[in-house]
């Protein structure tokens, strides 16, 4: 790996760090964008970024989980992990679908929540009101501007 590369890696490591996943997730996603060949065993990843096969392996677990990364077949024992194409975008429909959970614990509140505790159901409606805003309104509308712009970006 090339310093200027090394520096991305880490970089798109403390991105990640910052939206609440480890260093490691991201330094795995960054090595998977940049490398040649776009896809790498968990060996290969070990090696290149210093860190166990085993940490590796969690965290290709949690990328493909997560929909960022596919694993291809191979014709030895390994697996092979790449980028999936449009996976940060899963990322973000499934931040999405877990504001939709807030809705309902939230309506619970309510229900339980005596009319003397105005203050109390003024906060929780607060997030009741934002959770639907987010999966209702806004959560549609930005994956269509997403996919509006993309198409705009590619000729």
């Amino acid at each position: 790996m090339f310093p200027e590369e090394a520096e991305f890696v880490d970089r798109l490591g403390l991105f990640f760090e910052l939206l609440g996943a480890t260093r490691t997730m991201g330094r795995v996603y960054g090595w998977l964008l940049i490398c040649e060949p776009p896809q790498q065993s968990l060996t290969e990843l070990a090696e290149v970024l210093s860190v166990s096969k085993a940490s590796i392996s969690t965290v290709a677990r949690q990328l493909l989980d997560g929909g960022m990364v596919e694993r291809l077949p191979s014709s030895n024992r390994q697996h092979l992990y790449r980028v999936r194409p449009g996976g940060f975008t899963s990322v973000l429909e499934t931040q999405l679908s877990l504001m939709r959970l807030g809705i309902e614990p939230a309506e619970f509140a309510l229900s339980v929540l005596g009319e003397d505790r105005a203050e109390q159901r003024r906060r929780v409606e607060d997030f009741r009101d934002f959770c639907e805003f987010c999966t209702q309104a806004y959560g549609d509308q930005l994956m269509q501007m997403w996919n509006e712009y993309r198409k705009r970006k590619k000729p």
